[in-house]
């Protein structure tokens, strides 16, 4: 597969993800706080939460959306931003989840998901954008 369509697939990957674990946040950010982390969310941590449920919802839409155009400037600047949030999101996680020992398991696990996402996207924004674009 070339890196063009390697970008659009992960982009699209992204979209549907990302969207999944907004509307999770939007509906029960406590929820995935305690599978995630082993403690759930209380008080300002349920809003924060939800925010965090929005931009995520926010991001995964600008994801799916830019799929069909991902070497246009602005699906670029959508895949530079998942990029960004994978790398955020899988130390965050891998810290974690290596705090946590042996109740980790499900955070390392996402991290690694994080990380394997952000290295595609890497890999295929490193490499050259088709001629013509």
């Amino acid at each position: 597969m070339n890196l063009s369509r390697w970008l659009g697939h992960v982009l699209g990957i992204g979209g549907v993800l990302e969207t999944a674990t907004g509307l999770v946040l939007l509906a029960d950010p406590s929820w995935l706080a305690s599978l995630l982390l082993r403690a759930p969310l209380a008080g300002a941590g349920l809003v924060i939460g939800r925010i965090g449920g929005g931009g995520l919802l926010s991001l995964g839409v600008a994801c799916w959306t830019a799929r069909t155009t991902p070497w246009s400037p602005a699906g670029l600047g959508v895949a530079c931003g998942l990029l960004a949030y994978n790398v955020v999101a899988g130390v965050a996680l891998a810290v974690a989840g290596r705090a946590l020992g042996g109740e980790g398991l499900v955070a390392l696990c996402a991290a690694g998901l994080h990380g394997v996402i952000g290295a595609v996207l890497l890999i295929a924004l490193l490499g050259r954008a088709p001629r013509g674009v």
